[in-house]
This record gives structure tokens, sequence and C-alpha cells, in this order.
């Protein structure tokens, strides 16, 4: 199958958000930006709703996501995955939780059998499915269990915001910061290094990454004085890793590692905890990034924002993300495709 013929799988994510908004704002801007084929995985009624609310006059076409490219040009295909109830902008419900999930499970399953090239998500409110009994800390926690269902082999995800400026690694993520050192492991940073390096070399095309890797402590703990983690788990586990044949260094002071200079010397910088690394990846690329999840037997992007329930229906919902998140999927994608 040609990849024009297998489009992206973009889900509907939390239907009160901002998902339907940024996915008819794509799709309206399809033909100006050249973007590949995508089939929205959701409820119909509630997108048309949403189209309505803002003003849009848009086709929308149920289809299977084999066909969905024959109707990409003139109507937004959709695949229904119904929510049977009417869902409010900026006001999400429990009702939804089954619909927003057999979206995503939906999108792995075409994905994972070739009929989709990608999986797009759009954002979810957790609070809400954690409600309905959903028992995963995030949407990256529930693609590597599906993944691990699908393949019976384990799944190891690693989160990575990609922007034109930086791409950035957390190797804890959804934890409380008191928890970080305690879960900080040499395997856990030795496991994130590899993945990143495979996955930059053969799905993002780069001969040989390069890794820098931050400490956890000021100053990279100062052999010690500002605590021990930096000298005795961090920095073994980076010889393991170069012993792997992987360009990594470090432990970095986190406070000099992300400016212009120091930026041209890696691919990807390696952080300690969540906003170690979101923080500078959001303010170098708040609109433009991308959260890829590396460590999948299939591509996965999705917007590096979340559900903006005040803005979902307002119109002033940016689509800049989800459109780069679509364009990395792609690009992707035929790398990927060149490959096989």
């Amino acid at each position: 199958m040609k990849l024009v013929e297998r489009p992206l799988a973009l889900t509907q994510g939390d239907p009160a958000g901002i998902g339907p908004d940024i996915a008819i704002s794509a799709w309206l801007k399809r033909k100006d930006l050249g973007l590949h084929p995508f089939v929205y995985i959701g409820d119909p009624e509630a997108l048309a709703a949403r189209a309505r609310l803002l003003g849009e006059e848009i086709q929308i076409r149920e289809t299977d996501a084999q066909d969905a490219w024959k109707h990409f040009d003139q109507a937004l295909p959709i695949l229904p995955v119904a929510i049977g109830s009417v869902i409010a902008p900026g006001r999400p419900h429990i009702v939804a939780a089954r619909s927003i999930i057999s979206s995503i499970e939906n999108a792995v399953s075409l994905t994972m059998q070739g009929i989709t090239a990608a999986v797009v998500t759009n954002p979810i409110a957790k609070s809400v499915l954690y409600e309905a009994g959903f028992k995963f800390p995030g949407h990256t926690e529930f693609l590597a269990d599906l993944a691990q269902r699908a393949t019976g082999k384990d799944c190891r995800p690693v989160m990575m915001l990609a922007g034109p400026k930086l791409r950035a690694i957390p190797v804890t993520i959804h934890i409380p910061l008191a928890d970080v050192p305690r879960r900080l492991t040499a395997d856990a940073i030795i496991e994130t290094c590899s993945i990143a390096y495979h996955d930059l070399r053969y799905r993002f095309n780069i001969a040989s990454p390069r890794i820098a890797v931050a400490g956890l402590n000021p100053h990279a703990g100062e052999d010690g004085a500002m605590g021990t983690e930096d000298r005795d788990v961090i920095a073994p586990a980076i010889e393991q890793v170069r012993a792997r044949g992987i360009n990594a260094f470090g432990p970095l002071p986190a406070d000099t590692m992300f400016h212009d200079d120091a930026r041209s010397r890696y691919d990807v910088a390696v952080c300690m905890y969540h906003d170690q690394a979101l923080i500078p990846a959001k303010a170098l690329g708040f609109d433009d990034s991308v959260n890829v999840t590396l460590g999948l037997p299939f591509i996965r992007t999705s917007p590096d924002h979340g559900t903006a329930f005040s803005l979902a229906g307002t119109g002033i919902a940016r689509d800049t993300s989800l459109i780069a998140a679509l364009r990395l999927a792609s690009r992707l994608a035929a790398h990927e495709a060149q490959q096989n």
C-alpha cells in the first residue's frame, strides 16, 4: 500500500477540549500546507456540532480507515466512535471516557496493522478517565500497554519533546518531585539513552546522535557537595552508555545547557525529571513543539499542550502544535517506508 493511501490516525482526545477545534482547523488548511491525509477517530455528531459552533462549513464523511485518503481533499474523514451523549465545550464528563479510550485503541490497532501510517493523539484529561477507572498515569503508559498486548513484548516508552530548537527527554515523568531521587536509577538512565539513540538514528535519520545528559542537583552536584546522585548514579550510568558506543556526555549543570551555543553541541537533552525537560522545550517552542513517544513499535506524535477546556469552541485555540505533530508523523512515516 502506498504511503499516501495510509492516512495518519488522529484521535479525538477529550471532545470537551480543543481537540475537535484544532482538528477542524488543520483540515481546513490541508491544501495550503500540503498535509498528509488523516482520519479523525471520534464522534461524528460532536465534531459536526463543534464545526457549527465555530462557524465553519465543512463536509464530514464517515468512512473506514482504508478509504479515508480518497475523501480527504473534499471532506474531513471520520472513523465513528460514538459518545452516546451531548458533550458541551469546556465541560468534560465521564460519559465520554469510553469513546476517548476507544479512539486511542482504534488508532493503535490500525497503525500496527499497517492500515494507518502513524498515531497522532489529541489531548486527553486524565482526571476524567481516572473517574471511569482508567489505570494508567497518562497517554504514554497506555500506548505502551497497548503495544505490549499486541506484540507480547515488553515496551519501555520514552517521552520526547521535539521542537525546532530543542529535543528534550525526561527520564522520570509523572511523579512527584520529592520521589525523583529515589526513582532515578542507573538502569533507567541507561535505557532512556539507549532508546533515544536508537530512535534518533533509525527514525529521525541522525547518523550518530549526540546525547547531553543533565545533572539532577544544582551545578550537577559539585562532586557531592550539593547532592550525591550526580556522582554516584548519573555519572556511572553515562559511562555505561558510552561503553555501548553511544555518544553521551555529562552530567551537565542544567542551568547552562539550554542556551544557543550549548544546544549546538547535542541532538537531544536527556533530563532527570519532567519539568527539567519540558520547561526549556516549551519555552523555546511552545507553539511548534511536538510530543513524540520513542520506544514504541509504531510512530506516535501529539501536540505539546493539554485540553485547554476554557478555549474549546471559542475559535481562538491555536492549531500550530497539532499541525507540527501531523507533519512530523508524516516525515517519520515516509522515512520508515523508505527503510522497508
